[in-house]
């Protein structure tokens, strides 16, 4: 029995050795979690027999265990490296259908624009909207729109509401004189303005259905009443334009109310028309444009002008200090191709094109499982759901207990290369151990066999 004894042991630590060699070979592999064997005592059972009295006939490998520990992080600038910061896999495709999980983030593209493993898989994500807001829960393959040129989107065409138009936020200054005449005492600015009255404004382009490039200016001009302020905007500096109505505020400093000139609640929209002599009047009249170069594509182009927004962020204030425009955006763009991309830390891949513009194409997916012992390694440094493992939870990277995202970095193998020494020099002590009592036990047999 003490030869099965032995060799049980041989077997035993010629699989720690491989199991060690396995770590050391794969000391360089991204994502690679280190792995150990472990023994359990072997012992020979009878019915009725007594504890303490049975000696042991050996050991076996009863599994091996890989650590799931964080490797190390390290930063390689390509901007399609991701590293997993925490807990959860990369979920992917595999070209044959199949579902499976890494923490390999060496990413790169196709000719199709998707993202995938080197051997094919195709990173899975979650659809978003082009602020970044997730809009299923279904996963699918994540596609960057790198095939074609952006399309152009028009001024006031976003799809959500809320977005739609001219933005601005700004202070007036309530020490300013008013710049309309002192009678009537409802007087207002008329086309032509005065340089006095193109004092406080601000410019910048608009863009039609064919993201072609309007310019429009915005203009306040102070009433006589100390808290209201009209608002024109123009695209000829001022020589005709659109009265949108007027801002009042209340002793804070505050927009109170914002009525149109027919004194109804909330401003005109701007509209742009084509083969008006006046492109922003209302209404237009048929003739020849003056003091803009390009017509819109759309024949009228229309969209709020949103001040006052508290709710978004975009507002107005009459503070006694001076005019100023902190922030001016517009909702259209012109086409343009992708440049660039980024990915944060949430998982939202965020498309940069050549036009300025930045729109979300999908987040990254993180799975994780209750029990990551369960996992079946695969081929290529993948693993593969089973039913010791659980089935995945799904979501976002930063969600529940789910880690984050690292954009140009990659998580580096766990294997401590010394400790991995160290353990290769233990096991071939104790093959060599288990050679010795081999050979003692052949000594002793030999021994008895010499008996006379």
């Amino acid at each position: 029995m003490s030869f099965q004894t032995g060799l049980s042991g041989l077997n035993a630590s010629a699989r720690n050795l491989d199991v060690i060699g396995h770590n050391i070979a794969n000391a360089n592999t991204t994502g690679m979690k280190v792995s150990r064997a472990e023994f359990a005592e072997v012992y020979a059972s009878s019915l009725g027999a007594t504890g303490g009295s049975a000696a042991g006939i050996g050991v076996q490998v009863a599994t091996v265990a890989q650590l799931f520990t964080q490797g190390n992080l390290k930063i390689t600038g390509n901007q399609l490296d991701l590293a997993v910061n925490g807990a959860g896999f990369f979920q992917v495709r595999s070209t044959d259908g199949s579902t499976l999980y890494t923490r390999n983030g060496e990413f790169k593209l196709d000719r199709e624009g998707y993202i995938i493993t080197n051997n094919g898989a195709r990173l899975q994500g979650f659809p978003t909207n082009e602020s970044g807001a997730r809009t299923s829960v279904v996963t699918s393959d994540l596609l960057l729109p790198t095939g074609a040129a952006i399309a152009p989107r028009r001024t006031g065409g976003n799809p959500d509401p809320a977005l739609q138009g001219l933005f601005i936020t700004a202070n007036l200054d309530a020490r300013t004189e008013p710049q309309v005449p002192a009678t009537p005492a409802d007087a207002r600015a008329t086309f032509p303005l005065s340089e006095g009255q193109k004092t406080f404004g601000s410019a910048t382009n608009v863009y039609d259905s064919q993201g072609v490039a309007i310019p429009v200016q915005l203009y306040f001009v102070k009433l006589q009443n100390a808290n209201e302020w009209q608002i024109v905007a123009s695209a000829d500096n001022g020589v005709t334009g659109q009265d949108l109505g007027t801002a009042t505020f209340d002793a804070s400093g505050r927009v109170d109310t914002l009525v149109n000139p027919d004194g109804d609640p909330g401003l005109d929209q701007i509209a742009i028309r084509s083969g008006s002599p006046d492109p922003l009047a209302v209404p237009p009249v048929l003739g020849v444009y003056t003091g803009i170069a390009q017509t819109p594509s759309d024949g009228v182009l229309t969209f709020p002008l949103r001040l006052g927004d508290t709710e978004s962020g975009f507002t107005i204030t009459q503070f006694g200090s001076k005019f100023g425009v902190f922030d001016l955006k517009q909702d259209g763009y012109a086409s343009g191709e992708m440049t660039s991309i980024d990915i944060a830390e949430n998982g939202v891949i965020l498309a940069r094109y050549s036009n300025g513009v930045s729109i979300a194409a999908g987040q990254v997916a993180l799975g994780n499982f209750r029990n990551l012992q369960g996992l079946q390694p695969v081929n290529g440094g993948y693993w593969s759901e089973t039913i010791a493992s659980g089935q995945v939870v799904l979501g976002g990277p930063l969600e529940g207990q789910l880690g984050l995202i690292r954009q140009s970095s990659l998580e580096e193998s766990n294997v401590d290369l010394t400790q991995e020494l160290v353990n290769m020099i233990v096991a071939q002590r104790a093959y060599q151990a288990n050679a010795q009592t081999i050979k003692t036990q052949d000594q002793v047999q030999q021994t008895l066999v010499n008996l006379r």
